[in-house]
């Protein structure tokens, strides 16, 4: 097996196991835990569980007040999952393969919920008292927070420079010239 081959095999496992992962937890939460019932369950003074039926995306926005609203999303982030499928196909690098893999195992579990339940459930809540510096999440949430993160930091720290055979004469690259 080609180092590549590896990679890519490495990301689609670990975007398979945030699926499952996740939507085991959330089974969990409405299974054996009862959260819709029971509405929180208090765990530490700074995390609690609390059932919540996230109709929009993130943060809340575009919340699916419609039927087609939400069909709407169904398709827009299932658009979105498979442009972060091809993505992560094309990279080479098991780090950006490890973001993209995150990010599309956390929109595979989102984009599931909101087309079997018409909501994405969320029970994470993080606060220091009453104050809440995050929305309440899920395990998806996170994994395509951390993916995006990953991301951001790679592009923002570590360019690439251009190899020698990109610059000219003068080692100007191109676009500098």
């Amino acid at each position: 097996m080609s180092w590549l081959t590896r990679n890519r095999a490495i990301g689609l496992m670990l975007a398979g196991l945030i699926f499952l992962l996740d939507q085991f937890i959330k089974s969990l939460m409405v299974g054996p835990l009862q959260l819709r019932d029971r509405e929180v369950i208090d765990l530490l003074p700074f995390f609690d569980l609390r059932w919540t039926q996230n109709f929009g995306v993130s943060l809340g926005m575009f919340t699916a007040n419609s039927v087609e609203m939400r069909w709407a999303l169904v398709a827009v982030t299932g658009l979105i999952a498979l442009a972060v499928f091809i993505w992560m196909l094309r990279e080479k690098k098991l780090w950006d393969i490890i973001a993209l893999a995150l990010i599309l195992g956390g929109a595979l579990g989102n984009i599931r919920d909101r087309f079997l339940l018409g909501y994405v459930i969320d029970y994470a809540d993080f606060h220091i008292g009453d104050i809440r510096p995050f929305m309440i999440f899920n395990l998806a949430d996170a994994a395509i927070t951390f993916g995006v993160v990953i991301i951001l930091a790679r592009s923002f720290f570590l360019r690439e420079k251009p190899s020698e055979t990109e610059t000219d004469d003068q080692g100007k690259s191109p676009a500098e010239t």
